[in-house]
């Protein structure tokens, strides 16, 4: 097996020479089959964004089962020693979900292309268009529970929140986390959560890459998010809260995700709700 060495956050700059020198690359879009056919990196294979969530309601985000999950790694040729590069065109929210999904079922073998393929574009860099045809494997998937928080641990550890012992970073708009905006039958936030909006971690007037990282720390500090202390991360459909996920892990961040998310929270009629720009 090839050493793993590639970082975390890869600049678009060092993609090719990746590409040239090592086999064990498998270069992932995350986005509509449209987008993919009509311009992508050379060298990707696509994920769509439904194959990564459950699609069923309330809680449409949730990980789909693991025939789905097998069913998706062995199309896009994944094992054990593919390094996978994700990408998007979104500034990271489907990507980040991916990097989530990997770990869950504990492929720790991965890196996010900042900026993915809006940064890739502006620098320059050709693109291909057309359909791709992986080779394809036959991948098994192991799906570690202890990274999948759910509504029941949330309910149960919410004094913790409250107390400041475990944090939830909610990564919704800042008119959902308050309640202001309807997304389900109740609306507000999670009561302790932290609110901070996935798209203010990018560069939005430019190319979609992330911020640097003293201002990401500065960003959370301002709206109350501790890099020490056990983080659960969510937003609508556990889609946005890929990046904040994401960021956490480059962070050094002890984060894991409520794929439930809003969706499921927001539809239960019991669940406690906290409405306004309070904690």
């Amino acid at each position: 097996m090839t050493e793993f060495n590639t970082p975390l956050l890869l600049n678009i700059d060092e993609l090719n020479p990746l590409l040239e020198n090592r086999d064990d690359i498998l270069l992932v879009a995350v986005c509509q089959k449209e987008v993919f056919q009509h311009k992508h990196i050379p060298g990707s294979v696509l994920v769509e964004p439904a194959e990564l969530v459950s699609g069923e309601k309330p809680a449409v985000g949730k990980l789909p089962p693991e025939d789905r999950l097998n069913a998706l790694f062995s199309r896009i040729g994944l094992s054990p020693d593919k390094t996978v590069i994700a990408y998007d065109d979104e500034g990271g929210g489907w990507a980040g979900r991916l990097i989530w999904t990997l770990d869950v079922i504990g492929h720790q073998r991965y890196a996010y292309l900042d900026g993915g393929l809006i940064a890739w574009l502006k620098s320059g860099y050709p693109v291909t268009s057309g359909s791709a045809a992986p080779v394809p494997t036959s991948y098994r998937v192991y799906v570690n529970t202890m990274l999948l928080r759910n509504k029941e641990f949330l309910l149960t550890h919410l004094d913790e929140i409250k107390r400041g012992q475990l944090q939830v970073w909610d990564a919704r708009a800042s008119q959902e986390y308050a309640g202001d905006k309807v997304t389900a039958i109740r609306n507000g936030h999670i009561p302790g959560a932290c609110n901070l909006d996935w798209l203010d971690l990018m560069d939005r007037e430019n190319d979609l890459r992330l911020l640097p990282k003293d201002e990401l720390l500065q960003r959370m500090y301002n709206q109350g998010i501790r890099t020490d202390v056990p983080t659960i991360t969510h937003c609508q459909t556990h889609h946005r809260s890929g990046l904040t996920y994401l960021v956490g892990k480059l962070l050094g961040m002890d984060i894991t995700a409520y794929d439930g998310s809003w969706s499921e929270w927001g539809n239960d009629p019991d669940t406690p709700i906290t409405t306004g720009q309070e904690r």
